[in-house]
């Protein structure tokens, strides 16, 4: 809603035109018709306010009521349409008229304006905004999930008892009412169907592993630049994980602990997610789907460089020769993604053009979208990279070297307490799949801490769940990426959701609070 220009305008003359006279009055009188110190009655402009903004559901009733305040009542109010699907008022000459909102298939904005001409001052006009969501805006909508109502089978990852092909991405999506609350219920077998076109960048990156040499067959990749793999068929790879050769897909992913599997499960997110009240962190599993199935995972693997708990891996650091073309690899048969996944954005057609869609839910059932805020703007996580150089920062160690930790990630302000000493950031550190990689700043979940500052930039700025909120979407998280400046983008810490979920878990969500306790010692 804007103010009154005609109003801004007489107001403001006003006031300059007494001061220059020197005749500015105290009187608080609130009589309207003033004196013009000849004895002549002025008719003052009229007030008006359209009201406030709203949104409402497709074919539900709307009323618009506009506020006015004038010296009489003789005045004359006119409402239009200016933006949106158009619509009938039920009366367009009064304060206050209704309509019906327009049934649409996503979020649209319709604009009224009001005006109110007295006949002596100018027309004064105010504006209305009314946002109608989609129908059954839920979870449930069939654009959001890839739902498999074919009965499509994986070529290439099959059920180990019957030799036939595990059904692929969302087999359903249903809405359910558990003592009250709505829930969408996904049933998904967790194989997505993923098809890479392979391109020589591709073929040039799988040969470049360091390990290459052992990782393939023949010592590289048998994957041809234009060949389109489906997931899980053979480029080369020395699958040596559980089920590789039971469950089909040998050749498709590196050496690790095991190749994907039917993993059936229904997953309910509550419709109408709820704020957390209480510290509730994301452990080791599932803390969401995709919206082919796919599950979720936080940033950790589970592992640290120190006995006692200091100095957690992240997973896309990590792990990053330990996943296949799509970014996914299998834990205990569960097929899930850490960090962003180019193949599922091939998949829901985001090319970085305006704002990503939905990519997923989080357990609490607030959307993760993907990592695009609007045309060619990342959304940007406020977590940062500690500065060790000093102990003069707050999140630096006497030393400069990893010898101390934060004392509270989300509080800068605290600064460090001594901790086990971390590797250097120049050292080499071996992953749990026999990987070297350089311990750079960022290599760990401790070299992070929450920049309020940041999230207080608004716009593509996330809060600490790595999440924001927006007229249009509601509260929402987002996949973050870093641009790296050369045309390619990297994962971006957190990388999916936060730390922590910033809605409240439901007794039958798929994930739970960590109780801290899960974390494992050094990789051997």
């Amino acid at each position: 809603m804007k103010p009154s220009v005609s109003l801004l305008t007489k107001y403001t003359s006003m006031l300059l035109l007494c001061v220059i006279l020197g005749a500015c009055s105290s009187d608080s009188s609130d009589n309207d018709d003033d004196d013009d110190g000849t004895g002549v009655v002025v008719n003052t402009a009229p007030t008006l306010n359209a009201g406030a903004d709203q949104t409402v559901d497709s074919a539900t009733s709307v009323t618009l009521t506009a506020t006015i305040t004038d010296d009489d009542s003789d005045y004359t109010i006119v409402w239009t349409q200016s933006s949106g699907t158009e619509v009938t008022l039920s009366d367009s000459a009064s304060a206050s008229t209704t309509f019906t909102a327009p049934t649409v298939s996503e979020y649209e904005t319709l604009v009224f304006e009001v005006s109110v001409d007295d006949g002596v001052n100018d027309v004064v006009i105010d504006s209305v905004s009314v946002t109608v969501e989609a129908e059954g805006t839920t979870t449930t909508e069939s654009d959001i999930w890839i739902i498999n109502d074919t009965d499509a089978v994986s070529t290439n990852i099959t059920d180990a008892s019957t030799g036939e092909g595990i059904l692929v991405d969302v087999q359903s999506v249903t809405e359910e009412t558990v003592n009250g609350a709505t829930y969408t219920v996904v049933t998904t077998q967790g194989i997505p169907e993923y098809d890479v076109t392979i391109t020589q960048d591709i073929v040039d990156t799988l040969n470049a592993r360091p390990k290459a040499s052992s990782d393939f067959t023949d010592g590289a990749t048998t994957a041809v630049a234009g060949d389109v793999v489906e997931f899980g068929a053979d480029i080369g790879y020395i699958s040596t994980g559980d089920n590789c050769d039971t469950t089909g897909g040998y050749g498709y992913w590196p050496k690790g602990p095991a190749c994907p599997k039917a993993d059936e499960r229904e997953v309910y997110f509550p419709t109408e997610p709820t704020p957390t009240t209480e510290v509730c962190e994301n452990g080791l599993g599932k803390v969401g789907l995709m919206v082919n199935g796919s599950s979720i995972y936080n940033w950790s693997d589970g592992m640290s460089y120190a006995q006692d708990g200091t100095w957690l891996n992240l997973a896309p650091v990590a792990e990053q020769y330990d996943v296949d073309v799509c970014g996914g690899h299998s834990a205990n048969g569960d097929y899930h993604h850490h960090f962003y996944t180019s193949c599922l954005a091939t998949l829901l057609g985001d090319d970085g053009d305006g704002h990503s869609p939905i990519y997923g839910y989080a357990a609490d059932g607030y959307p993760i979208y993907g990592p695009w805020e609007s045309d060619g703007v990342l959304a940007v996580s406020a977590w940062t990279t500690r500065d060790y150089s000093s102990s003069t920062t707050e999140t630096g160690c006497d030393d400069g070297t990893r010898s101390c930790t934060m004392v509270d990630a989300y509080d800068v302000s605290l600064g460090t307490e001594t901790a086990t000493d971390g590797p250097a950031f120049d050292e080499t550190v071996s992953t749990l799949s026999g990987n070297e990689l350089t311990a750079t700043n960022g290599y760990y979940y401790d070299d992070y801490y929450w920049d309020s500052e940041l999230t207080a930039l608004g716009g593509e700025y996330l809060d600490q769940y790595n999440a924001h909120s927006d007229d249009d979407r509601g509260y929402h998280y987002h996949i973050t990426l870093s641009d790296d400046g050369d045309g390619t983008y990297s994962p971006a810490f957190p990388y999916v959701i936060g730390l922590r979920f910033a809605g409240e878990l439901e007794d039958n969500a798929v994930a739970s609070c960590d109780s801290g306790d899960t974390m494992m010692g050094p990789p051997p």
